[in-house]
């Protein structure tokens, strides 16, 4: 059955994209430091109270799709092929999100150039661990409080600025994630 959406949430949609969409666009031109929230409310025709009924932080503008994102994350564990590990399931969705449908490297160079941006993306995307372990337990059979889950959570998400950071990002996942699939073991 096909979900009706109604006129009120797809204005509601547009504004935020709209929002999303201005910033991104200035923040671009301009840099994230170079442009105030007024500035983007303007450029979205609204007003700043409805910038941030939106968005809860400027930094929150460029990060528009964060449920989307955790729930990639979740998904790559829970719908993982038979017979795919989580491990490598893990894996490949970081890779995916790193070369094929992840952010350009005009967002990227952004995001790098702007200590702020940094730190709030990396805090965002630390803030999956918590839904990312309790998919990791339940998809192992373990307890939800599972400290081996959690770290493997924390592990996965904390490796994709090591990965995104490096030259080859594939080989970069495949050393990362091949030595926690085979256990960890210093290197001979």
């Amino acid at each position: 059955m096909t979900e009706v959406i109604g006129r009120r949430e797809r204005k509601k949609a547009q504004t935020r994209q709209a929002l999303a969409d201005a910033a991104l666009a200035l923040f671009l031109e301009r840099g994230f430091d170079e442009v105030g929230v007024k500035e983007v409310a303007d450029a979205a025709d609204v007003s700043v109270t409805t910038l941030f009924k939106y968005f809860p932080s400027k930094e929150a503008l460029l990060f528009d799709q964060e449920a989307d994102i955790e729930a990639a994350l979740v998904n790559a564990v829970r719908g993982r092929p038979p017979g795919r590990s989580i491990v490598d399931a893990l894996r490949e969705h970081i890779l995916r999100d790193v070369s094929d449908g992840g952010p350009d490297d005009e967002f990227l160079a952004l995001i790098e150039s702007t200590p702020g941006l940094r730190d709030y993306a990396r805090r965002m995307w630390m803030r999956h661990e918590t839904a990312l372990a309790r998919a990791i337990a339940e998809e192992s059979g373990a307890p939800e409080d599972d400290v081996s889950c959690a770290a493997l959570a924390r592990f996965a998400l904390a490796s994709r600025e090591l990965i995104t950071g490096h030259e080859n990002p594939r080989a970069a996942a495949e050393e990362i994630f091949g030595r926690l699939a085979r256990g960890w073991r210093p290197a001979s």
